[in-house]
């Protein structure tokens, strides 16, 4: 067998599709712009027909555009031509992937399409081929060659592909105004979205609520700690907060200290703690916990305490 220098020969893939991402930026012309123009004021669905690792690409080409905000559907060519046309509908646009231009499969589809009046769009590596001279708008993608040694298995071309549709699906996003808050309504359940949506009103329990008052004792504070389960317990007086006694507090307390009878929660407590109001994301209040390397934090619900949250309750719904 021939041996390989493994090294050199991924540096030399990875040089090469480097250069062909790099080339596509003489293909981003007025031609791409009225591409997303189109698409920004489509009514219906964008499309999306590949076969082989064209279809591949396209999957991921809809997933990207589907989660930033524009409406898309992926239909593989020989689904196509075997009774998946009948779900295209008149507003949609179709955009045909392929490097040669000239597949069999896609050219019987294209005729179909066309005699539907839909917008056509071709993204190839081959501005002559029969999608790219017949359709509406061309995308090219052309590559020099493939990173592929016999220059045939698809590996630059369909990165050109893949970088092309991002490309479009980041300038509709951006045209459209796509926020935060649109991305996570598409992503409820994802840990994108719970870091923009999940509230600390979704997390810490208001029914436990540990609170002494200044003059409570060391044992009515450590009986309000272990009842509660939260690690800590607010001092409050006349609904004010005065301070907070964590666990911690209580040991490095009892290191100084051996005679507690006359101790009071006065005497423990850290004044001024850490607060953050029910409605703020819990992402903030996992930042505030870092930043101040503490693990609980006093929620506040009208300016008033309601309760604790602790870093376990974050961590738990899998914010990180």
């Amino acid at each position: 067998m021939k041996k390989v220098d493994i090294i050199k020969t991924a540096k030399e893939v990875i040089e090469l599709q480097s250069n062909t991402i790099a080339n596509l930026e003489k293909f981003i012309d007025k031609n791409f712009q009225n591409v997303v123009n189109l698409l920004k004021n489509i009514n219906g669905h964008l499309i999306v027909i590949g076969i082989g690792k064209s279809a591949i690409i396209g999957k991921k080409i809809v997933a990207t555009l589907n989660s930033t905000g524009t409406p898309s559907i992926f239909i593989h060519g020989v689904e196509a031509i075997h009774g998946d046309l009948g779900s295209i509908k008149k507003d949609d646009v179709i955009l045909f992937i392929s490097k040669s231009g000239n597949t069999n499969e896609l050219k019987k589809i294209f005729s179909v399409i066309k005699s539907q009046k839909n917008k056509t769009i071709a993204m190839t590596a081959n501005k002559d081929s029969y999608l790219s001279k017949n359709s509406d708008f061309f995308l090219n993608t052309f590559v020099k060659k493939e990173a592929c040694p016999n220059n045939l298995a698809p590996t630059t071309s369909s990165t050109a592909q893949l970088v092309m549709g991002d490309a479009l699906a980041i300038c509709l996003l951006k045209l459209k105004g796509f926020s935060k808050n649109d991305f996570a309504r598409y992503h409820p359940g994802g840990i994108l979205g719970k870091k923009i949506t999940m509230k600390v009103s979704d997390i810490y329990n208001e029914k436990l609520n540990p609170k002494v008052s200044k003059l409570d004792s060391f044992q009515k504070v450590i009986i309000e700690i272990s009842s509660k389960r939260m690690g800590a317990v607010c001092v409050v007086e006349n609904s004010k907060i005065l301070g907070i006694i964590t666990d911690g507090d209580l040991r490095r307390y009892l290191q100084k200290n051996q005679d507690i009878s006359n101790t009071i929660a006065e005497n423990l407590m850290t004044r001024k703690p850490k607060t953050i109001d029910k409605n703020e994301l819990a992402f903030s209040a996992l930042n505030k916990m870092k930043k101040n390397n503490i693990t609980q934090l006093l929620v506040l619900s009208n300016n008033e305490y309601s309760g604790i949250i602790h870093l376990h309750d974050i961590l738990n719904e899998k914010i990180i």
